[in-house]
C-alpha cells in the first residue's frame, strides 16, 4: 500500500468517526479485506486508531454539549470490564468465527439503521 493511500484512508476514517458514523468499523473492513490484514492486527491497529481519534471527538462533543454525565458514569465501567471479557474470550476464538460475527452485527446495524430508524 502506498504511503499516500495509507494517509487518505487513515484521514477519511478519522473524519468519519469524529462525526460518528463508523470510521473503525471501515478502518477494520479495509485492512481486512483489501490489505489482508490478519483480524487480530486488524482489530489491534484500529484500537490504536480509535486512541488517537476519541480525545479529538470526545472534546468536541464536550464542546457542544453532546455529553449526558449521568451515562458517562454508568458506562465507563460497564465498558471497561467488559471490554477485558471481550479480549479475553477473543482470544480463544477461532479468527473465522470472529470474522463472520462482526459481519453480521455490521448487517444488523447497516438493515436498523436503514429500515427501522426513528425520524
Amino acid at each position: 500500500m502506498s504511503a499516500v493511500l495509507a494517509v487518505a484512508i487513515g484521514l477519511l476514517t478519522g473524519i468519519l468517526s469524529g462525526f460518528g458514523i463508523g470510521g473503525g468499523s471501515l478502518l477494520l473492513l479495509y485492512l481486512t479485506l483489501f490489505e489482508g490484514a490478519g483480524q487480530y492486527q486488524a482489530g489491534g491497529i484500529n484500537l490504536l486508531y480509535f486512541l488517537s481519534c476519541a480525545p479529538a471527538a470526545l472534546i468536541s462533543h464536550r464542546k457542544n454539549g453532546l455529553i449526558e454525565r449521568e451515562a458517562v458514569k454508568c458506562c465507563v465501567p460497564a465498558g471497561v470490564v467488559t471490554s477485558v471479557l471481550s479480549a479475553l474470550l477473543a482470544a480463544r476464538v477461532d479468527t473465522d468465527l470472529l470474522r463472520r460475527a462482526f459481519g453480521v452485527v455490521l448487517l444488523y446495524i447497516g438493515v436498523k439503521e436503514t429500515f427501522l430508524r426513528k425520524k
